[in-house]
C-alpha cells in the first residue's frame, strides 16, 4: 500500500521553497540580489602542468602504494556534484602533497573507474580538471 504522506511532504516541501524564494527575490531589488554560485564545470589540464607532487602522486596510484595518509585511496563521494554522477565506489581521492603545509593540505587527485580518469583539484573539492595525459 503507499503512504500518500511521503508524497505529500516532499511536494509541500517544494512548493514551499519555491515560494519563500520567489518572494525572497522579489523584495530584494536586482542590483543588490546576490546569487550563489553554480557548480563548476570540469576543466581541463594537461599532465605536463601539473605540480610535480602530482606527478608523484599519480606514479603512486599506478603502482598501487604505499601511500602517505591513510585516508589515501578512500571512496571519494562526490558530495560537491561536479564530477560526473557516478554509482558509490566509483571515485577515489588521494593527497597531492603541497610543500610546506603540516596537514594533508588542499590538493588532491581524485581517480574514477575508467582508465586514465584521473581528476585533480588544487582547492579541496571546489572545481575539478580532467588530467589530459597526452599533453
Amino acid at each position: 500500500m503507499r503512504n500518500p504522506s511521503r508524497l505529500i511532504l516532499p511536494v509541500a516541501a517544494a512548493l514551499l521553497s519555491t515560494l519563500f524564494v520567489g518572494s525572497a527575490t522579489a523584495a530584494t531589488p536586482a542590483s543588490a540580489a546576490v546569487s550563489a554560485p553554480a557548480a563548476s564545470a570540469v576543466g581541463s589540464i594537461c599532465y605536463s602542468r601539473l605540480p610535480s607532487q602530482a606527478h608523484d602522486t599519480l606514479n603512486l596510484i599506478k603502482s598501487g602504494g604505499p601511500y602517505p595518509f591513510a585516508q589515501d585511496g578512500t571512496v571519494f563521494r562526490n558530495r560537491e556534484g561536479i564530477l560526473p554522477n557516478r554509482s558509490t565506489g566509483y571515485y577515489h581521492e588521494y593527497t597531492v602533497i603541497t610543500p610546506g603545509s603540516q596537514t594533508r593540505g588542499a590538493r588532491r587527485i581524485v581517480t574514477g573507474s575508467a582508465q586514465q580518469e584521473d581528476y585533480y583539484t588544487a582547492d579541496h573539492y571546489a572545481s575539478f580538471d580532467l588530467v589530459n595525459h597526452t599533453c
